[in-house]
């Protein structure tokens, strides 16, 4: 059985992992604990938690459960009035249920990972959630004009990374992996990076000390899933190769087999409202013949989801969530493919 590890989190793992369930491999997904926004953020400083948020997401989707019991996970409560960052709401207002367990667990059970294994019984889950580090993770933002913003929640709440853009993201203090987290990268057949937001969900795996060196060690195929999207400020003007340089920059060596990204754009309406949102040629786009010696290929599939993804009312940052994403089943039969490329090579539209 081919073992498959994802590295991400937020909605880019949870798309990926719903798709990949689906097929008879061993999956691991590997989560980042940088999060801080949100329900999430307010547990961590209330409860003194690590990040159950991008945890929720992939558990929900990896679950073979009832309908009903994952429609609880990801219930909302209605938000009371606030933000997410003025401290304003109080109560359960805007808290996830399926964040209070994983928070109550890992209470119970003395550590996150414990408690994300009593989650995974509960859920019925195919395949294992890992926290990249079970020490506390925050993510520290370098701003082109030298200044230092700390913590992940100000990727999207903060006027001066619109303003002045991102120069870097490290972590202060660093912290180590989570050993079962190596192990598995060790053992993979295949990596998987993405998708997800660039700085907030799949680079900061990759700042935590020996995931990267894992990762360039090891023999599995290395495959990253291009964003779709670009953010102001962020990553603003950002095409595919820049996207896979950054991603080999942070792993620390050109490692990455193969990138995948759509030939198929979002539809003109949801272009208009992400370009509304974030200027113009905020759509990632792909060059064939640039010039660039690439180190890897580019694969080329029908995997857009050209319909908008509602959002939830009561989530306090659903205005930071992409409304733009990728088809989930047809982004796990591409990486499927990739897995057993020689044997259905012919199926991949394009890879240049």
């Amino acid at each position: 059985m081919k073992k498959i590890v994802t590295i991400g989190g937020g909605t880019g793992s949870f798309t990926l992992l719903s798709g990949l369930k689906n097929y008879n491999v061993d999956l691991t997904a590997i989560v980042s604990m940088a999060d801080d926004g949100g329900s999430t953020g307010r547990l961590r400083d209330e409860l003194g938690v690590l990040p159950p948020g991008d945890v929720r997401q992939c558990l929900v989707a990896l679950s073979d459960s009832s309908e009903k019991l994952r429609e609880l996970m990801n219930y909302r409560f209605p938000a009371q009035g606030g933000s997410a960052l003025d401290g304003e709401n109080n109560g359960l207002g805007g808290h996830n249920f399926g964040n209070l367990l994983l928070s109550a667990l890992e209470k119970i059970n003395g550590s996150f990972t414990e408690g994300i294994k009593e989650a995974a019984r509960i859920l019925n889950i195919k395949g294992m959630v890992v926290p990249v580090s079970e020490q506390e993770m925050n993510l520290a933002i370098k701003l082109r004009n030298d200044k230092v913003i700390i913590g992940e929640q100000y990727l999207d709440h903060n006027k001066d990374i619109r303003k002045y853009g991102v120069d870097r993201v490290f972590l202060r203090p660093k912290i180590k992996a989570n050993p079962l987290a190596l192990e598995k990268i060790k053992k993979a057949d295949v990596v998987i990076l993405g998708p997800g937001d660039h700085y907030g969900s799949i680079i900061p795996n990759l700042l935590v000390q020996g995931v990267a060196k894992a990762i360039c060690n090891s023999r599995a195929l290395v495959v990253y899933n291009c964003n779709l999207t670009n953010k102001k400020g962020q990553t603003e003007g950002f095409d595919v190769d820049k996207y896979a340089q950054e991603m080999n920059k942070y792993l620390g060596r050109d490692r990455i087999d193969f990138v995948v990204f759509p030939m198929n754009r979002p539809s003109k309406k949801l272009i208009v409202k992400y370009e509304k949102k974030e200027g113009k040629n905020s759509i990632v786009k792909f060059t064939k013949n640039t010039g660039i010696k690439r180190s890897y290929r580019v694969v080329l599939a029908n995997i857009t989801n050209r319909k908008e993804i509602k959002k939830n009312k009561n989530d306090l940052i659903a205005n930071t969530r992409s409304f733009i994403r990728h088809d989930s089943k047809k982004l796990a039969k591409t990486m499927m493919l990739l897995s057993e490329r020689k044997e259905y090579r012919r199926m991949i539209k394009e890879i240049v």
